[in-house]
């Protein structure tokens, strides 16, 4: 899900970052009101969890891009989903600057794919698969996370060869159509899905247990 710098045109993250900035704006408003002396160390100690399982990346055949588990549907179902934005923001942006892995100008794109259109999907779905059971619902809200976020970079990604080329038709920034990167990312964050899934569920078993009372 990371993606680096060059591959997206100006078109598209420069858009992407005043929607992400006004997302960021949002989310803080609501942080503010959700913050308590209970909250913060486990916010803190999820997010840390977050930053280690998105390290953990495998290379996609796309020329740096990488598939890899996130926790973006546990953030999104123990905290809400501005929470989630803004974690799952903040590791992204720790990773680009600190660790090289990510780009800077990708940053607005994949935080909108991953830390909000994974939160809002993980949310919706859960609640669509809660007559199946608690577990049910949470896996499908790890894979269906995993799943919007990475649709929605392909299908971006998809798009660039037909946003910015040269006079030739040659693409400027990413150079693979939708054809391509669709199958490429789908795929493989299907399998990751899975993972992403089991995860959460046994992430959010732990967090129930944290929050009743002995």
């Amino acid at each position: 899900m990371h993606v680096p710098d060059g591959f997206f045109a100006p078109q598209t993250w420069i858009p992407a970052a005043g929607v992400a900035t006004a997302g960021w704006a949002w989310a803080l408003r609501r942080l503010r009101r959700a913050l308590s002396a209970r909250v913060v160390p486990v916010l803190g100690v999820t997010t840390a969890c977050c930053f280690g399982l998105m390290l953990i990346a495998v290379p996609l055949p796309l020329g740096g891009a990488s598939v890899h588990a996130t926790g973006v549907a546990v953030l999104a179902l123990h905290f809400g989903v501005p929470i989630a934005f803004l974690a799952i923001s903040l590791v992204l942006a720790l990773q680009a600057l600190l660790l090289g892995d990510g780009g800077v100008t990708s940053l607005p794109v994949t935080a909108l794919a991953l830390g909000l259109a994974g939160p809002v999907v993980a949310v919706v779905a859960a609640r669509l698969a809660r007559p199946l059971g608690p577990a049910a619902a949470r896996f499908a809200a790890g894979w269906f996370a995993v799943m919007a976020a990475a649709l929605v970079t392909a299908l971006l990604l998809g798009l660039q060869p037909h946003l910015a080329h040269d006079a030739a038709g040659e693409p400027l920034f990413f150079p693979f159509g939708w054809s391509t990167v669709l199958p490429a990312v789908l795929l493989p964050h299907a399998a990751v899905g899975v993972l992403e899934g089991v995860l959460t569920v046994v992430a959010l078993r732990g967090l129930d247990r944290e929050a009743t009372p002995a």
